[in-house]
C-alpha cells in the first residue's frame, strides 16, 4: 500500500518540482538529529494568537449559483472556539535538498490555505511545520528498485510526534482535538493514531480523525479492526472518537488498475471510505471551496470563467452549490473509494467543472484520481461535522 502511494508521489514530484529541481542551488543539508524546539513559535505555522501566521488569512468567497447569480459568504476565525485542530500538511516542499528546513515557502503557507485556514472558525488551529520529505526527496528515495518510504519512521515522523506532545503539554489543556491530515501527513497520523492514540487514554480528547488522500484498511464489513484496533469509522456528524477518510476519483475516470488509492494488499481487508457528505451512506452534495484562481497544493490550473458572461470575482474563494455530489464506490481495481459525479451543464450560465486532476498536458492521470483537491471538494461538509462534534463533545462534557 504505502509503495504503490510514493511512487505515485514521486513521480508528481517529477511534475511539480522538475524545473524547481534543475534550477535550485545545492542544498545545505539539513540537520535530521537534533529534535526541533516546538517552545519556539516559528516551529508552527498556524498557533493561536500568533497574528500574522498561515492561518490569519482572508477566507471569504463568492457562491455562484446554478443560475449564474453571485453573493458573498463572508468568514471570520472563532479565537473561542471550545476545541482544537491539529494538522500535518502533505508532501508540498520545493526545498532542493532530501528533507525541508524549517523556513515556511510559499508551498508550506499555500497548503494551509487550501486545506486548513478555514477550520479556525470552528476550532484553534495548530498546524508544526516539520523536516517533510520532500519532492526531491521522493525522488531520490525511489531510484533504487523496490523502494518505499517508511513514513513511519525517520525525522518526518519524529517532529509531528514532538509537535504534537509539546501541544498536548502546553496547549491542549484537556480540550477536545480533530486531526487533520491529507497524503504524507495522512500516513504520518496513521502511525501516530496507532502507536500513541488508539486504545490509550488521550483517545478520550479524540474528537475525530480526518485523513484524506490515503489508504486506510478495515476488515470487509467491519469499521475497526484494520490500521486501528479502538477508532470507529464515523457514520453521523454526532458521532465522537472515530475516523473520516476517503481518496477521491471522478464518476467517468474512476480507479483504474494502477491506481494509488482505494485498494489494500490484504485480501482480507478493504480501503475504508467515508462520505463526509452523508456519513450515514448514499450520496449527499459536496461543500466545495475552490480556488479563485484555479491554484491547488502544487500549482496552478488557470479555470474558465466562473460565470458567463463574465464577471469579476475579488474573492480568493469560489463555491458552487449543486456542481458536486459524492458517495462511497469500489470496483474491480479499488476496494473503496468517494466517487465524485460533476453535475455540470455545459450550455448554463455557471462553469460546468473543476480542476484537480494531476496530468502531463492533456494527459490525466488516471490512478491519481483528485488527489489535489481531495480537501477543497469537501471543506464545507467537514466543517460541518467539526461543528456538529464540537456540540456534541461539549454536552457530553
Amino acid at each position: 500500500m504505502l509503495k504503490q502511494f510514493v511512487i505515485g508521489a514521486a513521480f508528481l514530484a517529477g511534475l511539480s518540482g522538475a524545473a524547481a529541481a534543475q534550477t535550485a542551488p545545492a542544498a545545505a543539508p539539513v540537520d535530521t538529529t537534533k529534535p526541533n524546539d516546538y517552545s519556539d513559535p516559528k516551529s508552527w505555522l498556524c498557533r493561536p494568537g500568533a497574528h500574522g501566521d498561515a492561518c490569519d488569512i482572508d477566507e471569504t468567497t463568492t457562491v455562484v449559483a446554478a443560475d449564474g447569480t453571485l453573493t458573498k459568504e463572508t468568514w471570520k476565525a472563532d479565537p473561542n472556539a471550545p476545541i482544537d485542530c491539529f494538522y500535518v500538511y502533505p508532501t508540498v516542499s520545493t526545498d532542493p535538498g532530501d528533507y525541508s528546513d524549517m523556513n515556511p515557502d510559499p508551498a508550506e503557507t499555500n497548503v494551509v490555505k487550501q486545506q486548513f485556514a478555514r477550520f479556525a472558525s470552528k476550532c484553534k488551529p495548530y498546524a508544526p511545520m516539520y523536516r517533510q520529505i520532500t519532492l526531491v526527496g521522493l525522488r531520490k528515495a525511489l531510484a533504487a528498485p523496490n523502494a518505499a518510504i517508511p513514513w513511519g519512521d525517520g525525522v518526518q515522523y519524529k517532529d509531528v510526534r514532538d509537535a504534537w506532545n509539546y501541544y498536548l503539554e502546553h496547549d491542549n489543556k484537556g480540550r477536545g482535538v480533530v486531526l487533520v491530515a491529507h497524503s504524507q501527513g495522512s500516513f504520518i497520523l496513521i502511525d501516530l493514531i496507532r502507536r500513541e492514540i488508539d486504545g490509550k487514554p488521550i483517545q478520550s480528547k479524540l474528537i475525530s480523525a480526518m485523513l484524506m488522500g490515503t489508504v486506510v484498511p478495515v476488515p470487509k464489513g467491519k469499521d475497526v479492526g484494520g490500521a486501528f484496533q479502538k477508532i470507529p469509522l464515523c457514520h453521523s456528524a454526532s458521532q465522537l472518537g472515530c475516523l473520516i477518510t476517503f481518496a477521491s476519483f471522478r464518476s467517468k475516470v474512476p480507479p483504474p488498475a494502477n491506481t494509488l488509492f482505494g485498494k489494500v494488499p490484504d485480501a482480507n481487508m478493504v480501503a475504508a471510505c467515508t462520505n463526509p457528505a452523508a456519513l450515514a451512506g448514499g450520496s449527499g452534495e459536496l461543500h466545495s471551496y475552490l480556488s479563485n484562481d484555479g491554484r491547488t497544493i502544487t500549482g496552478t490550473s488557470k479555470p474558465k470563467p466562473w460565470v458567463t458572461p463574465e464577471q469579476p470575482i475579488d474573492t480568493p474563494w469560489v463555491s458552487t452549490p449543486g456542481l458536486l455530489t459524492a458517495k462511497c464506490a469500489s470496483n474491480d481495481n479499488a476496494s473503496g473509494y468517494l466517487e465524485i459525479t460533476v453535475n455540470g451543464n455545459p450550455s448554463g450560465p455557471r462553469v460546468s467543472d473543476i480542476v484537480g486532476d494531476i496530468g502531463i498536458g492533456t494527459n490525466v492521470l488516471a490512478n491519481w484520481g483528485l488527489h489535489l483537491v481531495d480537501v477543497n471538494i469537501a471543506m464545507g461538509n467537514l466543517l460541518d461535522i467539526v461543528a456538529t462534534q464540537s456540540q456534541t463533545y461539549a454536552a457530553k462534557r
